[in-house]
């Protein structure tokens, strides 16, 4: 009898352990874990948030943030090439998915391939099929994406533009209309940047002037770069920079950003990190301190861009970057991380009770429209493309030759591989 009470009270114990909640578990790693990112000021809370999930997931592990400042990685990317060529390469990098790193990294055969850790993880069924295969080649899957951005979007203040009577313009005739009234009040339509934000408007604005089927056909090598199409975009583009601060050159994003806030400016066209900023920054409630469109024209469109982190060969530490990778693809990682860093889950499980007004509108708009890659930020063109646009880019500001700067894109895409 005693023997049976025994064994019955070590199953019921048994029983009680499966059912409890299971304590995260500390591994035994040991070592340093370098994160190389851009992510610095405003984006820092969203990287500290899975750098402190890294540290109690692993608490022998040092982690160096290796942070390199600029926006869109301007001037990481210039560090990581000199890191990764001269064979010093960091243990885990910030990177846009899509072809900035295939066309480079994967490319010069830098990258390992992360197929198992996707697979182990279960990974495969829970982000969408789509994107894996924007992250991965016939030859494996090179990256771990942490979340999902908008680059076409348009910031305005509500209370502003009901001040200066002025509507949300749906499309850039709307924009013109609007901005003339504006300009005459003092106002400044459209803030603007330093140059890689120009890179970022002109995107919205070829994709508004050419149409999705064009915008994929040009990165497809479908559609040539000076055909009348793409001719037409930057000419649409010329017009639309009549309407931007002259002091663009000298602003960050987030004083661009700023302009709309304090109502020097009315709009502003960024990606959805700016909601990030405004919502955890300036503490700003969506909707209602800040309000967003579609960028005009491109309503049920939805240009995409996804940061990840990759896995590259000779890391010094290579299991304590792997542990580094399954916290940013975890669903606790993107939840923790998304709604701080002002981007959705790439995840199809994500909780968007987390999220704020602003990011779920975003999700429901991604699950729903017409999804599109960035040239801007890393998807649709390889580093070659994206080096030599940002110099088209200069010329064209100088210039304002739509034909010439057509042309120059058309001879870039041959040299680029397109």
């Amino acid at each position: 009898m005693k023997k049976t009470f025994a064994k019955l009270m070590i199953v019921f114990a048994a029983a009680l352990l499966i059912g409890a909640p299971q304590a995260v578990q500390a591994s035994d790693l040991k070592g340093d874990l370098e994160i190389f990112s851009w992510w610095a000021g405003d984006e820092g809370p969203a990287l500290a948030a899975l750098i402190d999930i890294y540290k109690k997931e692993n608490p022998g592990v040092n982690v160096i943030n290796g942070t390199v400042t600029g926006g869109s990685g301007v001037n990481a990317k210039a560090v990581l090439k000199t890191r990764m060529l001269g064979g010093e390469p960091p243990d885990s990098f910030q990177v846009h998915a899509g072809q900035e790193l295939i066309g480079t990294w994967v490319k010069a055969d830098r990258m390992e391939d992360l197929t198992p850790l996707f697979k182990e993880m279960g990974w495969m069924e829970v982000f969408p099929e789509g994107l894996i295969k924007l992250i991965g080649t016939d030859k494996g899957i090179w990256s771990v994406p942490v979340n999902i951005h908008r680059s076409n979007v348009m910031w305005y203040v509500p209370a502003n533009l009901k001040k200066w009577g002025v509507e949300v313009p749906k499309t850039w005739d709307d924009f013109f209309a609007a901005a003339d009234k504006l300009k005459a009040a003092g106002v400044t339509p459209l803030a603007l940047a330093q140059n890689w934000t120009a890179n970022h408007l002109w995107e919205s604005v070829a994709l508004a002037s050419m149409g999705a089927d064009n915008w994929d056909a040009l990165w497809a090598g479908k559609l040539p770069f000076d055909s009348a199409e793409g001719v037409k975009a930057w000419e649409l583009f010329g017009k639309v920079l009549q309407y931007t601060n002259a002091d663009a050159s000298s602003l960050s994003w987030q004083q661009a950003t700023d302009m709309v806030l304090d109502g020097r400016a009315a709009f502003n066209i960024m990606g959805d990190w700016a909601a990030g900023y405004m919502t955890t920054t300036k503490k700003l409630v969506p909707g209602e301190g800040y309000g967003w469109i579609a960028s005009p024209g491109t309503t049920g469109e939805f240009m995409f861009l996804a940061d990840s982190f990759g896995l590259p060969k000779g890391a010094p530490h290579r299991d304590n970057a792997i542990a580094w990778l399954k916290v940013l693809g975890s669903k606790e990682g993107s939840d923790t991380f998304n709604p701080l860093k002002g981007s959705i889950s790439a995840r199809t499980d994500t909780d968007l009770s987390k999220y704020n007004g602003y990011l779920q509108s975003a999700a429901a708009d991604f699950g729903k429209d017409r999804v599109v890659g960035s040239l801007a930020h890393g998807v649709a063109a390889n580093e070659t493309f994206m080096g030599g646009f940002a110099t088209i880019m200069e010329m064209f500001l100088k210039t304002k030759s739509p034909d010439a700067a057509a042309k120059a894109c058309a001879q870039l895409a041959k040299k680029s591989g397109i």
